[in-house]
């Protein structure tokens, strides 16, 4: 197993910890957008060679743009419904600790887990998510998908960073503890 290939979740939530309304709508994270700033997304992304998502999200994802980019990496969406690969986007519905184990067998840059809930909800309850890099947008939503879901295992963490923005984004960055 090659440990060196790191599982990040790399997501943006509602202060109140929401990532979608509860039919799915993300367009309240357009509030931070500004022009030339992506909160290092793009840097972020230099660090990966493969992403995961949970289908839901990836739907949510191809419907606010023409035309879904691989940006040249290798994508996993998470689904129940058997589909052939679309380029470098290949449909999985087995046992997501079965794909994390085949990830982690072979040579490769980190891991980027781009959602959803129920995706970061398996991963965490099977302990396989090493860092955790969230924006908390300034908004309560009230309800909604929650990022985190109640019954998972207590996870110690560690500060890697914290980072502020003038459109109010407050980026936080962990690590899981061993200790």
């Amino acid at each position: 197993m090659n440990t060196n290939r790191k599982v990040i979740l790399y997501i943006a939530a509602s202060l109140d910890g929401y990532i979608a309304r509860p039919n799915g709508d993300i367009d309240w994270l357009s509030i931070v957008q500004k022009q030339g700033e992506d909160y290092g997304y793009s840097t972020f992304l230099k660090t990966v060679d493969t992403v995961i998502l949970g289908r839901r999200t990836y739907d949510k994802v191809l419907s606010m743009v023409n035309h879904f980019s691989d940006e040249g990496k290798d994508w996993y969406v998470i689904t129940r419904e058997e589909r052939p690969p679309e380029g470098k986007i290949k449909f999985y519905n087995g046992k997501i600790q079965d794909l994390m184990a085949e990830l982690h067998s072979h040579e490769g840059s980190n891991i980027f887990i781009d959602g959803g809930a129920e995706l970061i909800n398996e991963l965490m309850k099977n302990d396989q998510i090493d860092e955790f890099i969230i924006s908390i947008i300034p908004i309560f939503l009230g309800n909604g998908i929650r990022l985190f879901k109640d019954y998972r295992p207590e996870m110690k963490l560690k500060l890697v960073s914290g980072k502020t923005y003038d459109s109010g984004l407050v980026q936080i960055h962990y690590i899981r503890s061993r200790e």
